[in-house]
């Protein structure tokens, strides 16, 4: 039976950093307790991605956190990440859960009830829910307010994370709503100090 924790998922931005910073910063959040990493890479070529996805393996293994590809089960399935997170304009949850099988863990993007019950039904292990406030990756995001939040970790048994320009100093907002944890990119990927920003938010968010 396929066990993790979505307390604090961490998903990585490249953008502006060399390699050797990008992975450095990676590590250092590994170091500060994330739970959970998925490698989102919007731009790179198929092998750009396959390397890059080779070496976070390498750092995420060495401290025993699972690895999510975003959007690119055959990126996943190249490096025997993990598990796969899919967006709403990628491949159907059903689909990827026949190529991968079902010991990988499959995450879907949800925005309503009626998709996070499809991605339920379809074999999710966990959706993430958001944006919660307007966000500054490269990412489109229509915001998803804490009402409809609510709604769907009510509607579905399965882990649900919010997600969304997430903080320490906003994430209150979240009290009292029944999520499994949240996600975060630039709060810890341009903290001045990314291990000790991950200590901070995983703190944070198990007050919540």
């Amino acid at each position: 039976m396929k066990q993790f924790d979505t307390s604090l998922y961490f998903i990585t931005d490249s953008t502006g950093l060399t390699e050797e910073e990008f992975l450095y910063r990676t590590e250092e959040a590994l170091k500060g307790g994330v739970t959970l990493l998925q490698l989102r890479e919007k731009d790179k070529t198929t092998r750009e991605y396959l390397a890059l996805a080779e070496k976070v393996h390498g750092l995420t293994k060495k401290y025993g956190v699972p690895l999510i590809i975003d959007d690119r089960v055959d990126v996943a399935l190249a490096v025997d990440s993990e598990g796969v997170h899919l967006g709403q304009s990628d491949m159907p949850i059903d689909i990827a859960r026949k190529i991968l099988g079902s010991d990988k863990i499959v995450g879907a993007t949800a925005k309503t009830v009626e998709q996070a019950t499809e991605a339920y039904a379809q074999g999710a292990d966990y959706l993430g829910v958001g944006a919660i406030y307007p966000t500054t990756t490269k990412v489109k995001t229509i915001l998803t307010s804490t009402e409809m939040l609510d709604k769907i970790c009510k509607a579905v048994p399965i882990p649900v994370n919010a997600i969304g320009g997430l903080n320490k100093d906003n994430i209150d907002v979240l009290k009292g709503i029944d999520i499994a944890g949240i996600c975060v990119v630039s709060a810890i990927m341009k903290a001045a100090d990314p291990q000790k920003a991950a200590s901070e938010l995983k703190t944070t968010a198990a007050a919540l």
